[in-house]
């Protein structure tokens, strides 16, 4: 395969101009709301537990279990198709993902027990396809340089906004319609999109897009893996991203519990807590992916994972020591933000140096274990509070994200040149 094909339109990663943010969100404006709204079913089905489990005539513990079997559904189906992400092209496998979670969310708001566990397993599957397909496309529109990093941190930046707002904006609708309405404005929106993607796509295909390749050149399912191994640093940081995920989701799961035991926080205070937290990762993640993907960046993308990591370690160890609330908030408020800049340079490096032919593969995995790393990070945080309280809780977050730091320096090891990172995925993909 020649060095063209890999890279893709944009050839000439030098002069490859990095355009404003404005910009960039007009021209990826469906997959920016395609990545906002696979976040909503599950928002939706969290924010409105109590009420969709008296209609199913079950109970909360039961009804919430069924939240699991997304996360499982998501790692095997992410882990399964990851290879055939960059086999098919990104807009229909976004195309084909949206009508699945279109169709699993109209079964939900049927308020059927046995349809509502469909749906958890649809959704968590639909989304393991949907979101590196998305962020892979993003990327595929604008080269292989800063510019597609850039894109691609956008869609995460989406994702990080709509996390922080979907809770109240789904509110207001359900005054009108309830929560079965708010599936059923899930699954309109989920089929529209998906139309126009099949049309984008369609009216786009004379263009020859080298983000889908030829058939004949397209890399096998097992080659797929095996290329994605070779290129240096894929490794350690899809490692990153797993245990950065186990770490936060793990804090997330305990940091309730942590404000009511410790400065007797209710329900209501602590809501400003959570907004806390979610509006420090949104902005930290905008911010460092404009940062790290800008045409003459100040700090190495490697340096700036290293960075975040040891913001991460600080923040989480510090958290479970301090007594005095302002010193709490202002750790919640670093960790959030430290992770949101791991995140975004984890994306931005998969993008840049797995190139068009193998992002959506790299992305896909990287998707299937931040879903593994749910379960662990809740279950290692447990386990540790169990053990010595949230001394033991900090003892184990912050030996994952020693585990993280030391991966980050196999990354930084292993940081090719832009024409070695060319040459390895052509070698790679030949």
């Amino acid at each position: 395969m020649s060095v063209d094909a890999v890279k893709g339109p944009t050839t000439d990663r030098a002069e490859e101009p990095v355009p404003g943010d404005l910009r960039m969100a007009r021209t990826l404006w469906p997959v920016l709301l395609a990545s906002a709204v696979g976040l909503l079913p599950f928002t939706v089905f969290s924010t409105y537990l109590v009420p969709i489990a008296d209609d199913a005539g079950s109970s909360v513990a039961a009804m919430g279990g069924l939240r699991g079997l997304g996360g499982l559904a998501a790692l095997l189906v992410g882990t399964a198709l990851a290879p055939l992400i960059d086999r098919v092209p990104k807009e229909w496998a976004a195309a084909g993902a949206l009508v699945a979670l279109g169709a699993s969310s109209a079964l939900g708001a049927s308020g059927d027990f046995v349809m509502l566990a469909v749906f958890c397993l649809l959704i968590g599957a639909s989304t393991s396809v949907l979101n590196p397909a998305l962020t892979a496309a993003a990327a595929d529109r604008f080269g292989t340089g800063k510019a597609a990093g850039r894109a691609a941190t956008l869609v995460t930046a989406t994702q990080s906004m709509t996390a922080m707002l979907a809770a109240p904006v789904i509110a207001l609708p359900a005054l009108f319609w309830g929560w079965q309405g708010d599936l059923f404005g899930v699954t309109v929106v989920s089929l529209l999109l998906a139309v126009v993607f099949v049309a984008r796509r369609k009216k786009e295909a004379s263009a020859d897009n080298a983000a889908n390749a030829p058939a004949g050149q397209r890399l096998g399912y097992l080659a797929s893996f095996k290329a994605l191994a070779a290129v240096r640093g894929a490794v350690p940081l899809l490692l990153i991203g797993f245990l950065r995920t186990a770490v936060f989701m793990g804090y997330l799961s305990y940091l309730a519990a942590f404000y009511e035991q410790r400065f007797d926080l209710d329900a209501g205070l602590f809501a400003f807590v959570w907004t806390l937290s979610g509006a420090s990762f949104f902005v930290s993640n905008l911010l460092t992916g404009r940062i790290t993907n800008s045409a003459a960046p100040r700090v190495a993308t490697e340096r700036m994972l290293g960075i975040g990591l040891v913001a991460a370690l600080v923040s989480v160890v510090g958290f479970y020591f301090t007594h005095w609330l302002p010193l709490a908030l202002a750790m919640t408020a670093l960790h959030a933000a430290s992770h949101a800049i791991v995140a975004a340079c984890v994306v931005s490096l998969i993008v840049r140096r797995c190139g068009t032919s193998l992002r959506g593969s790299a992305l896909s995995l990287n998707a299937a274990g931040q879903s593994l790393g749910v379960f662990v990070g809740a279950a290692l945080g447990g386990a540790g509070l169990g053990l010595a309280g949230y001394p033991g809780t900090a003892a184990v977050f912050g030996a994952l994200v020693v585990a993280a730091l030391g991966a980050a320096v196999l990354v930084r090891r292993g940081s090719p040149s832009d024409d070695e990172a060319e040459a390895e995925t052509e070698a790679g993909t030949a």
